[in-house]
């Protein structure tokens, strides 16, 4: 796990990938807002 901090609201979270430069890194709850709807 890697630290890093979220794009949205600036807090400190852990994430399973390396964060790279200029892609935006999201918390649980900013991931969750981002994300795209399911298609069923």
């Amino acid at each position: 796990m890697h630290s890093a901090k979220c794009s949205d609201c600036g807090a400190e979270t852990q994430v399973p990938f390396k964060p790279t430069e200029g892609r935006p890194v999201y918390c649980k709850e900013c991931y969750q807002k981002h994300r795209p709807p399911r298609r069923y």
